[in-house]
This record gives structure tokens, sequence and C-alpha cells, in this order.
């Protein structure tokens, strides 16, 4: 079997992946960043630390190795999330640079089709045309929404019985996907054929239906025991709720346009794409996040 390199490892979608792969009984090379090295990682071979900004670790991380996955870490901290952005891509470009037929799996966002006006895809954007300049063969994996961001409103919708959605308005169905199935379906196209020399494909992943913010309020109501019902957060309210969060301004900004895009139909697949549906619905994925995080209790 082959030997594949999952950079980011421990997050919610790297940790599905290096979980398949090894199931598969594909030898996992999972790369970790922050986290130690001695960390073990279910399915995995062996775990590597590399820092993202080190061209030269990027590439020991890589070598002899048959395919690899990528997501890069997008902080909400960040006082300057393009520049950030272009420092990864950039980073990541040059590590490869010596291993120019190795397949490349980069996991990326619905909407990242569009360069400007949609907030944080526009830096998916940026990251695929920085790593379409390279002659590797190239999967861009754009993943909807993931479910459990919204597990993150559990503790307010608990003292307040309100789901204030930024999502608007709130009987449209939205895009989004449980973040282990994204996981497991990127494991599934990096155990396929490799992709031909200097290929380039697109593949989209959302759920398996798509959910209106009435419905994720049901789903937490339901998750947590509580009543709990959906109001729209007035749009001067979206910025200030983020930052109160911990979030930089910066990207609280893009958060904003993103979901302004969102709302106006802007963050979609374009016509004919290849979409493919993880099977987790909305309700079990909250649930096991408010489990996993304690919020409910």
């Amino acid at each position: 079997m082959d030997t594949i390199t999952v950079f980011g490892a421990t997050g919610h979608i790297g940790s599905a992946t290096v979980r398949r792969l090894g199931e598969s009984g594909a030898t996992v090379r999972a790369v970790v960043w922050r986290t130690p090295a001695d960390t073990r990682i279910e399915g995995a071979a062996a775990v590597v630390r590399a820092d993202l900004l080190d061209p030269q670790a990027i590439a020991a991380a890589v070598e002899g190795c048959d395919s690899v996955q990528v997501i890069f870490p997008l902080s909400p901290v960040a006082e300057d999330p393009d520049g950030v952005t272009a420092a990864l891509a950039e980073s990541l470009v040059q590590g490869l640079s010596a291993f120019p037929s190795l397949p490349v799996l980069v996991i990326s966002d619905y909407g990242a089709q569009t360069p400007s006006g949609t907030g944080i895809p526009a830096l998916f954007h940026q990251i695929e045309v920085r790593l379409s300049e390279l002659p590797n063969p190239l999967t861009f994996v754009r993943s909807a929404e993931h479910m459990h961001n919204w597990a993150r409103q559990v503790p307010v919708a608990l003292k307040t019985g309100t789901l204030a959605s930024p999502h608007q308005p709130l009987d449209r169905p939205l895009p989004m996907v449980h973040a282990a199935d994204v996981g497991t379906i990127t494991a599934d196209i990096l155990l396929s054929a490799p992709p031909q020399a200097g290929s380039r494909r697109v593949v989209h992943v959302e759920g398996p239906r798509r959910y209106t913010a009435r419905e994720v309020a049901d789903a937490l109501a339901a998750a947590t025991g509580t009543d709990i019902t959906t109001l729209e957060l007035p749009r001067e309210e979206w910025e200030p709720t983020v930052t109160a969060a911990g979030a930089a301004p910066a990207f609280a900004k893009l958060n904003a346009e993103f979901f302004d895009a969102h709302n106006k139909g802007l963050v979609e697949p374009p016509a004919g794409a290849d979409v493919r549906r993880g099977s987790t619905s909305l309700n079990d994925a909250l649930a096991f996040a408010i489990k996993n995080s304690g919020a409910g209790r």
C-alpha cells in the first residue's frame, strides 16, 4: 500500500482522514504543527512535527511518500489573515518544489472560485491560485460550512433560549457538512487512482441535504433538551459578536463578508461541479459536537 502524508492530522478533517486511511491498510504519516510529535494518532504509522511556515520541514515530511493531503490552519486571532495565508501557501509551494510528480490534495472552501467579496473563501481562492502554479497533480476539495461550528453558540443559546443567526433568511437551506465526513471522503479520493501528471480537479463536499437556521435551532434544542428558537442577528452586530468571542477585527470583517455573500447565494458550487455528500445528519453532528465539548451540560 501507498504511504500518504496528512498535514493537520489532529483536526476534525485530518483525524478522520488518517483513521480511514489506516483502516484501509495504507501507511500514514501524520504531520502535526503545534501538537507534540509523540502524540498518538489513531491510524497513523508515524507522527511527524513540521512547521508549515518552514519549507524544509515540509519537504522532509513528504519525502518518500506517494501522496499528500494539506489543510491550512486559519487563525481567528491573526491580525493579517491575507498575509498569513500568502505565507503558508508560499511555504508549501517551496516545500513541494522538489517533488513535482507528487499528487497533492488540498482542503479548500465553498466559494473559493470567486477571487474577492466572499470573506474567508477568498483566502482559499488565494491558496488555490498560488498552488495551481505547481506542476504537481492537484485536487482541491472545497468543503461546505462545518456543522459543528454551530455548537459554539450553545452556551448563549442555553442562557437566552435563542439562536441568533447571521444566516438569513432563516428558512433558506444552507450547505453544511460534518467535518469528519469531509475527511472520510478525502481519504477515499487519496486511495483511488492517482490523477494524471499536471492535472487539476475540484471536488465539492456537503452533507446529505441542506438545512435552514431554524432546523439548526431545532437540532440544538434536541441535543440539549432545551427550548431554543432562532432570530436574525442584526447586520451591525455581526463583527462585534465575533470580536467579543476573541477574534481579531480583520477576521471578524472576513466573517461578516462571508455571511453577506452567503446570504446572497454567492457561496455555491459552480454549475456542473462534482459534488459529493457526507452521510452524517445535522442532528447527529451537533449531538456529537455538544457531547464532546460539554457545552450542553
